[in-house]
C-alpha cells in the first residue's frame, strides 16, 4: 500500500504535540462556532455578498436538522457569495489583512479562500462549475481565536 493511502508513522515528539492540541479542541471549536455564526450573520447582510451558506442560519436549508443534531455549534465553515464573481473573489483575496489566505480548516488562525482563482485554478470553468465551484464562491472562512470584541 503506498504511503498516500495509509499515511506516515507519526513519531512519538509528533504524537505528544498532538495530544496537547486535542486537550483544548473542545475550547478551540467552541469560539470557532461562536465567531463563525457571527461571521454568517455579518455576512448575510453585507451588500457585497449575493449569499451565505452556513447551517446555523434561519435560511439555510438544513437549517432545521442542525438546531436538531448539533447541540454544541454549527461549525466554523462559512461558505458564501462574493458580488462581482471572479474579479471580485480574487479582490477579496488579495484584500486580507486579519484572515490567512489558506485552507487549513480547523486551524489556530482565521481562514478564507477563493477557490475558483486559487486552490482550484487549475481547473476549467466547466469543471469548476461540475465540481460545485462558481465563480462567486468565497469558502472556508473560519474564525478561531479571535474574541467577539475583535470581530465587526
Amino acid at each position: 500500500m503506498p504511503l498516500r493511502n495509509l499515511g506516515g508513522c507519526i513519531s512519538p515528539d509528533n504524537s505528544w504535540i498532538f495530544l496537547q492540541g486535542l486537550e483544548s479542541l473542545h475550547v478551540r471549536m467552541q469560539r470557532h462556532c461562536e465567531n463563525a455564526a457571527k461571521v454568517a450573520d455579518y455576512l448575510a447582510s453585507s451588500k457585497r455578498v449575493s449569499w451565505v451558506k452556513y447551517p446555523g442560519l434561519d435560511t439555510h436549508p438544513t437549517h432545521d436538522n442542525a438546531k436538531k443534531y448539533l447541540k454544541n455549534g454549527y461549525g466554523a465553515v462559512v461558505v458564501f457569495g462574493i458580488k462581482g464573481g471572479r474579479k471580485a473573489g480574487e479582490k477579496f483575496i488579495n484584500s486580507l489583512r486579519l484572515f490567512s489566505h489558506l485552507a487549513n480548516v480547523g486551524d489556530a488562525k482565521s481562514l478564507a479562500l477563493h477557490p475558483a482563482s486559487t486552490s482550484h485554478s487549475q481547473l476549467s470553468e466547466k469543471q469548476l462549475l461540475e465540481g460545485g465551484i462558481t465563480p462567486d464562491l468565497g469558502k472556508t472562512l473560519n474564525r478561531a481565536r479571535e474574541h467577539r470584541r475583535h470581530t465587526r
